[in-house]
């Protein structure tokens, strides 16, 4: 099974910044320790950092499709970065995901099959 697992974090680029590149490091490595266990039980078919809200856009609903500028919605905690990854299960993805920093919400979501 396909999830999508979303990273948020309140002001996560500032308080990226504001890291040694010690605690970076640390970061990483929990990363990678997601990353392994994973791998471990099935795949990671995409993963990537977002760059900051408000260097996006988005296309609102409605007739004239107005185009805004930064996240969807207006909150404190941001998206910071994702992973679509396929394990066996919901429980599977769930106990890989804390393996993740303890700093960040992270949200598991199945991702529907569609067909061909």
């Amino acid at each position: 099974m396909k999830f999508l697992v979303l990273m948020a974090e309140e002001d996560t680029w500032n308080r990226w910044s504001a890291l040694s590149d010690a605690e970076q490091e640390q970061v990483f490595d929990q990363f990678t320790a997601f990353t392994e266990a994973v791998k471990a039980r099935g795949s990671v078919l995409a993963g990537e950092a977002l760059d900051r809200p408000e260097s996006g856009r988005t296309v609102r609903p409605g007739p004239d499709r107005a185009v805004t500028e930064g996240p969807y919605a207006e909150t404190v905690e941001q998206l910071g970065g994702f992973w679509l990854v396929d394990l066996p299960d919901l429980d599977a993805a769930v106990e890989a995901a804390t393996l993740l920093p303890a700093a960040y919400s992270v949200e598991v979501r199945p991702v529907v099959d569609m067909g061909d």
